[in-house]
């Protein structure tokens, strides 16, 4: 990472996660091509400086948790998932219309800088909001999950409909 970025690097975990259309590439998961990031499928990758506490639209508190590298098909898929409290069903007070322009000022002001300076690419973002920590693949009841879904561009982020 070069020392003139303007931005912080959060304290989150890449990992690749194991989908049934992935495969371990030849010689396996762990050999030098694919070292660190695009490395071993099963391992974790990478921690960085303090969690990244970041401004959104909403004003809701929206913290950085985790960062997971995903083949779905043959796009590669990069999840940014934020805790951010304040949209539990409960005692939240920010809806998912308030929430809305949250989703993209994520994507433009933390994934593209972080896909840049961890030279990572992707065909499609996801930005996720949770209002607890949820291990991902895995359903809590209780737990209120918004998502939206991304296509990097040379402009920003394109909002992708699913």
């Amino acid at each position: 990472m070069s020392a003139d970025r303007q931005h912080t690097v959060p304290n989150v975990i890449v990992r690749r996660v194991i989908t049934a259309r992935t495969a371990a590439p030849e010689g396996g998961a762990c050999t030098p091509k694919w070292e660190w990031v695009r490395g071993c499928l099963t391992a974790l990758f990478m921690v960085a400086t303090p969690a990244l506490a970041q401004d959104v639209p909403s004003g809701q508190p929206v913290t950085l948790s985790e960062v997971l590298v995903d083949a779905v098909g043959t796009e590669n898929w990069l999840r940014f998932r934020f805790v951010a409290p304040e949209i539990a069903r409960e005692s939240g007070t920010v809806s998912y219309v308030e929430a809305e322009g949250d989703f993209q000022a994520l994507c433009d002001a933390v994934a593209l800088p972080y896909m840049d300076d961890f030279d990572l690419t992707a065909d499609i973002v996801i930005i996720s909001l949770m209002d607890r920590p949820v291990p991902f693949g895995t359903t809590e009841p209780v737990a209120t999950q918004f998502f939206e879904a991304f296509r990097p561009g040379p402009d920003g982020c394109v909002w992708e409909a699913f």
